[in-house]
């Protein structure tokens, strides 16, 4: 059947999207393909700002960039790097004009989804313990519960001694998570919409049920859980408060898709 006038007035000025995959070729795809697979890289090793500073930094080094040293003396074509209390960095090459004739920037925020412990977070109920968390990030909260979390993040001791907590990335750790109501016993939850099944507030991390062995002292499974990072950290309830500590999925990035098209 012949085409109408409207028919081939469409094809000629409306724009049509493609699957990228219809029209790159096999090079193509293949550059891609590399792409990606340091693009899961990256996501497996900045899951927090500090840590994604810390993966572009060996980035950067690679890339030829050093750290910026204000006492020394740059010319055009060196490439430095300087970095912002751990959890920002600004990287330049210098060029060959007077910086008044302008520059070309890309700025751009680290994403870091997340629950962070507040500071006072250790608690015991019903014979267990908890951090409280509070969410950062445009989280759908009821995505967060029942899932294994690490904990990372740093902890100022009073002596000023920066000690550095990964909890959960190496397949040895324990992990944490938020615990959720059996299906039998979620029927009100249920009923909710999803911003008001889980709450904020819900969303405290199960750290422990076991008890210290000591009947004569109270709060016992808290109490055992601070000798555990006492233990392995060397730090005490106080120190909460000058720590910065964050839960995050522990999940890879994996490929997704039986053709591994997509990344998840």
């Amino acid at each position: 059947m012949e085409k109408t006038a409207g028919q081939l007035l469409k094809e000629k000025l409306e724009y049509k999207r493609k699957n990228g995959g219809m029209i790159f070729d096999d090079a193509k795809k293949g550059n891609v393909m590399d792409f990606c697979e340091g693009y899961k890289t990256f996501l497996d090793n900045a899951r927090t700002e500090r840590h994604a500073v810390n993966t572009a930094v060996v980035m950067l080094q690679e890339a030829g960039f050093e750290a910026f040293d204000k006492t020394k003396k740059y010319k055009a074509g060196d490439r430095v790097y300087s970095i912002n209390r751990g959890k920002t960095i600004i990287s330049t090459v210098f060029g060959t004009e007077p910086i008044e004739n302008g520059v070309k920037m890309v700025a751009s925020h680290i994403d870091s989804p997340r629950l962070d412990l507040k500071p006072h977070p250790l608690y015991e109920e019903a014979q267990m313990a908890f951090l409280k968390t509070h969410y950062y990030g445009g989280i759908k909260k009821y995505q967060w519960t029942s899932i294994p979390l690490a904990l990372l993040g740093v902890i100022v001791k009073q002596d000023g001694t920066i000690v550095d907590v990964n909890i959960g990335l190496d397949p040895k750790d324990p992990v944490l998570c938020v615990n959720d109501l059996l299906p039998h016993l979620g029927k009100d939850q249920g009923a909710k919409n999803l911003n008001d099944a889980i709450t904020g507030e819900q969303l405290n991390l199960i750290v422990g049920l076991d008890p210290y062995k000591d009947e004569k002292v109270q709060e016992r499974v808290k109490l055992n859980i601070l000798r555990l990072l006492n233990e392995k950290y060397d730090i005490v309830e106080e120190d909460f408060v000058s720590a910065e500590l964050e839960a995050v999925p522990c999940f890879d990035a994996k490929d997704v898709g039986l053709d591994r098209s997509m990344v998840g």
